[in-house]
């Protein structure tokens, strides 16, 4: 027999490298794809090489007060000269800068093990980027990859971004001793003292760019530099990305940010941000193709599941569509959509599946959203098995005349805009058709149904089967052609008929 003796360094990371290689392990998604209405390349998990390092190995520290930035750049490096690896990041609090990841390495963060971005915005150079579906200028991601092929950010562990100290505050959104406890950490407040600024430069970039995260070109960019706050993850033309396990949380923009990225497997993860968190979205995915989002959990201060495709005349000169897209098993508590396409989607989305999914205590569960401008064709979407409760507004809604605000700030100011006048089609007016909705049970919400095409292109090829709601209003349709409800049941206080207007082809069974 040969016993082998391991120094306590050593033991820790034979341990920590069984743990990555046990959290490796092939998954089999090909389940997803039974009865898959589109066509979709079968996805697997990007090949790593088996090399590991550890954090620790770099001089890093995880008191949660030492600045690590230095040593996951070396381990990073250290790695890619060896074709790719593991870098694990044992348990601690690791204060660092950005982190940029490179291809063929896997980000391994074991249990109790967090990643706590300093918010120090000296620490984040201004690149180019692309955010709302603008090309813009703003602040390097905390994580961040452009153009990588076969990485991943796996394990128990957490990624914090510090959000806090980038967002502004909206008192009406907070609970009082939130707002208390803001004041407390300094910044400035808006001339209306209804906002909370973490700086002077946020608070003038703010109150010159109305309600957009587009700052006025004039101003300087250093003096500004919180207002260009990141999304925490930011992937750019990467392929074969697999997100397994993690929790992200506290972003200073959106959470996660797949944009133009081919084949991405998100699996088990879990995004947190608080209610009153602003651009708080838990996974916004972005111009990307052949995605598998599924087991994830999202509580968050925006859109939790998020589908995009650029921005007006910058969308439409990108061109690039979001399509074939796997979503199932997910849950979504706070959020102002359950599942969202939109605003941004003037690339164009199509092939989705949506499946086995419930939203509990949503602002809207299936939010489609877009407005005169933006051009773009959303089309062949399946919503099957989604369960509802306590949703704050609508189960479902089709608005095609968002202006920037969540469904209950629409309703607290007056309701929904329906107008008559049709302008002519050009290639600035977006295309809502051929979505199937199926299986949906929601107990309890402000109203079931509400679709609002615009005259000029209204919405159309809309069927839902098999739906039950409960709700305190009923049905509601402006603009729309052929519309299909079989089997639906509606129980609400008042008449369970739709109310319609400009509708044509309207089959109940």
């Amino acid at each position: 027999m040969t016993i082998t003796r391991f120094a306590p360094a050593a033991l820790l990371l034979a341990l920590t490298f069984l743990s990555c290689k046990q959290s490796e392990k092939s998954e089999d998604y090909s389940s997803l794809y039974k009865d898959l209405p589109f066509e979709m390349p079968k996805l697997q998990q990007p090949k790593i090489p088996s090399g590991t390092v550890s954090l620790s190995d770099f001089d890093a520290v995880g008191d949660g007060i030492t600045m690590n930035t230095e040593a996951f750049a070396k381990a990073i490096k250290s790695l890619a000269e060896k074709g790719g690896g593991h870098l694990i990041v044992p348990a601690g609090i690791w204060r660092t800068g950005p982190i940029t990841l490179l291809s063929g390495i896997d980000l391994h963060l074991e249990r109790n093990a967090t990643i706590l971005f300093d918010p120090n915005p000296d620490l984040y150079p201004i690149i180019e980027t692309n955010f709302e579906g603008l090309d813009m200028r703003r602040c390097t991601s905390p994580i961040n990859a452009l153009g990588q092929k076969n990485i991943s950010i796996t394990g128990e562990g957490i990624v914090d971004g510090s959000g806090d100290a980038w967002r502004e505050l909206k008192k009406q959104n907070a609970p009082p001793k939130i707002w208390k406890q803001q004041l407390k950490k300094g910044g400035v407040l808006s001339e209306s003292g209804d906002k909370w600024f973490p700086d002077e430069g946020y608070g003038l970039a703010r109150e010159t760019s109305g309600n957009f995260n587009k700052p006025d070109a004039s101003l300087d960019e250093e003096q500004i530099k919180r207002f260009l706050r990141p999304v925490l993850v930011s992937l750019r033309e990467c392929e074969n990305v697999y997100l397994q396990g993690v929790t992200f949380q506290n972003s200073p923009a959106w959470n996660l940010h797949p944009l133009w990225c081919r084949n991405v497997i998100i699996d088990g993860v879990n995004v947190r941000n608080t209610a009153w968190s602003t651009n708080g979205d838990g996974i916004d995915i972005d111009a990307c193709e052949n995605v598998i989002l599924v087991n994830s959990t999202f509580d968050v201060g925006d859109d939790a599941i998020c589908i995009k495709s650029g921005k007006d005349e910058d969308g439409r000169a990108h061109a690039k569509a979001c399509k074939n897209l796997i979503i199932d098993g997910c849950t979504v508590y706070s959020g102002h959509g359950g599942f969202v396409v939109g605003s941004e989607m003037s690339g164009g989305v199509e092939n989705i599946k949506v499946s086995n999914c419930s939203f509990l205590g949503t602002d809207v569960g299936l939010r489609f959203k877009s407005t005169r401008g933006r051009g773009g064709v959303v089309k062949d979407i399946w919503m099957d098995r989604i369960y509802m409760k306590d949703i704050i507004t609508n189960a479902v809604i089709f608005n095609l005349y968002y202006g920037g605000k969540s469904v209950s700030e629409q309703k607290a100011e007056g309701g929904m805009t329906v107008e008559e006048a049709a302008p002519p089609v050009d290639e600035t007016t977006p295309s809502f058709r051929d979505m199937h909705i199926s299986n949906i049970v929601c107990n309890g919400a402000d109203a079931a149904i509400f679709i609002n095409g615009l005259p000029e292109m209204p919405v159309s090829g809309m069927s839902f089967k098999d739906c039950v709601f409960t709700t305190t209003e009923g049905i509601e349709i402006h603009h729309a052609r052929d519309i299909s409800f079989e089997n639906v049941a509606v129980h609400c206080e008042g008449s369970s008929e739709p109310k319609t207007s400009d509708v044509e082809n309207l089959v109940i069974k």
